[in-house]
């Protein structure tokens, strides 16, 4: 809510200015990069999941696919 009643008077590069301030004021600055770190390793293992995601949906395509042009066959 407070956000939204600043966007609207400040915005661009003022805006995220404001928010890494704010960031600072409410972590400190020691705290920053721990936490900029642990993003990090928190996007690297979400990559890693929607790879792994992505692969299993297209060998369960593929293998559905096999199945269905088998059964096609057989039945030919």
């Amino acid at each position: 809510m407070f956000l939204t009643n600043i966007s609207a008077f400040i915005q661009g590069p003022e805006l995220i200015i404001v928010i890494i301030i704010i960031g600072i004021l409410i972590f400190g600055a020691k705290k920053i990069p721990e936490l900029a770190k642990t993003f990090g390793k928190a996007k690297g293992e979400f990559e890693k999941g929607k790879i792994e995601g992505e692969k299993e949906l297209k060998d369960f395509k593929e293998k559905s696919s096999s199945n269905v042009n088998a059964k096609e066959t057989k039945t030919d």
